[in-house]
């Protein structure tokens, strides 16, 4: 890892990880990508983490791609669609990852930022926090799995509007449409996405996991589909012997 971004275990099954590039606003570059990916993927691997919380260091959680590099990304075809493959591998990581992702989100999200929004299961904003899509505006396209998720989550007209339109909206704008999961004081920030990720890293891992597989579905499989996925989730969570400890302490 290039210290673009830094891990930090913070207790109770806890890990945080931290967009580390202040002085660009925690721009993306492909060294970010590439640590981003590393940190998520040892997070994923590790037993004893049960969540993640994805902030940014100093006063923006990310502002999209770094344009200053924007030549150097477009020079070569092949190189391209490297730097946005990698980008995808981002999204895999946190969306078909196993452990559950808490975005803590202040400043500016923007672009691939606010991608990286839509991807994490909750997402708590500081009051000053900032969004809008640019993409189509310069000419590119979203990515991060946002033409299938921001539906989902904001419904069909509202993601033509902020994609197509490029509009920015705020923090209660976002809580209001479903995008985040609460807006708090900006001091209360760190504290608010510890204490969610806390409470989530406390349940039992597997029931956790299936909830995550089964949202990362595809959307219109159809109810057989998500019940036919439902009980082999449930079978999973019967026979696991933590589960058996969790029922004879509720008793």
């Amino acid at each position: 890892m290039t210290g673009t971004v830094l891990t930090e275990d913070a207790g109770d099954g806890v890990r945080l990880v931290t967009l580390n590039r202040p002085q660009r606003l925690n721009a993306i570059v492909p060294e970010l990508l590439d640590d981003l990916v590393a940190a998520l993927e040892a997070a994923d691997r590790d037993p004893a983490i049960r969540t993640i919380v994805l902030t940014g260091a100093g006063r923006a959680f990310c502002s999209g791609d770094d344009l200053k590099e924007f030549a150097s990304q477009i020079a070569d075809k092949s190189a391209t669609r490297a730097y946005i493959e990698r980008i995808q591998d981002v999204t895999r990581a946190i969306v078909l990852g196993d452990k559950p992702v808490i975005g803590a989100i202040r400043g500016w999200a923007v672009g691939g930022g606010l991608e990286l929004v839509i991807n994490c299961d909750f997402a708590i904003a500081a009051e000053g926090t900032r969004f809008f899509f640019p993409e189509i505006s310069l000419g590119v396209f979203v990515t991060g799995g946002v033409s299938e998720l921001l539906p989902r989550l904001v419904g069909l007209q509202r993601a033509r509007e902020l994609i197509l339109l490029g509009e920015k909206f705020d923090a209660a704008q976002a809580r209001d449409w479903g995008l985040i999961w609460k807006q708090v004081p900006d001091a209360a920030l760190m504290t608010g996405a510890l204490a969610l990720a806390r409470r989530i890293a406390a349940l039992p891992p597997g029931p956790v996991r299936d909830l995550r597989r089964i949202f990362a579905r595809p959307s219109g499989g159809g109810l057989e589909a998500a019940m036919a996925a439902e009980t082999e989730a449930t079978l999973s969570g019967f026979l696991d012997p933590e589960t058996a400890r969790r029922v004879a302490a509720f008793r």
